[in-house]
């Protein structure tokens, strides 16, 4: 079967700063890939640094960045979910699954990459990666696509055990980095602050080596 990825995700930048790394290796591979955005990060507190956007335009540009992103890692097929930042928990998550499952569907998507619900850190990534789970399995068995979870808790070892899957991104570490440049309101003071603390502090080139080195993969369930 031809292979099709879907990327379910709350926020602009959560596909670069996640797994732009593997998107990129499916792209170079030839792999289709189908980023989904839930929302337009709006109540985000990033606005650049100088602030470069406002409360009004934040949206905008975060769109923007999102779709600037997406071209850096040769993804031109970017959906929009329209829900509103930081209330993904309160939506009808049946609703939502089924909303994902027919979009999963239409693009006959055979791998899902999502946050593993409850180990998201953020309640959006949290609660989209729940309705993603539970999108897979509305779907036939038989059509059913693989899913592959983000776990980013500190405890995520602890609790699930080894990842099922560990890319090696090197190869594509300046292709993740110019993603993430991309993402310029949210990324711009952090790219600062990681050379101004860690600089040549050896503990900080290893923070940021295995920041473009390696991306985790849990299945859902993990088996801990």
């Amino acid at each position: 079967m031809e292979k099709h990825v879907a990327v379910v995700l709350p926020h602009p930048d959560d596909e670069t700063f996640g797994c732009a790394g593997t998107i990129a290796l499916y792209r170079r591979a030839g792999v289709p890939v189908t980023v989904v955005c839930g929302t337009l990060g709006q109540m985000g507190r990033n606005m650049g640094k100088p602030f470069f956007a406002t409360r009004e335009t934040l949206a905008t540009v975060r769109e923007k960045e999102l779709r600037d992103a997406c071209a850096v890692l040769d993804v031109t097929d970017v959906r929009l979910l329209g829900l509103r930042d930081k209330t993904i928990e309160f939506e009808n998550r049946e609703h939502l699954a089924e909303r994902i499952a027919r979009l999963l569907q239409d693009i006959g998507a055979t791998d899902v990459i999502t946050h593993y619900p409850g180990h998201g850190v953020h309640p959006d990534h949290d609660a989209l990666g729940a309705a993603t789970v539970r999108a897979v399995e509305l779907i036939a068995e038989e059509k059913r696509p693989t899913l592959f979870c983000m776990a980013i808790t500190r405890n995520r070892f602890e609790a699930l055990g080894d990842p099922a899957v560990k890319n090696d991104i090197s190869g594509v570490a300046e292709t993740k980095l110019g993603a993430i440049r991309a993402h310029r309101s949210q990324s711009e003071a952090m790219l600062a602050n990681m050379e101004k603390e860690y600089g040549d502090n050896p503990y900080g080139r290893d923070v940021q080596e295995r920041f473009f080195r390696q991306e985790l993969f849990w299945h859902y369930p993990a088996k801990a």
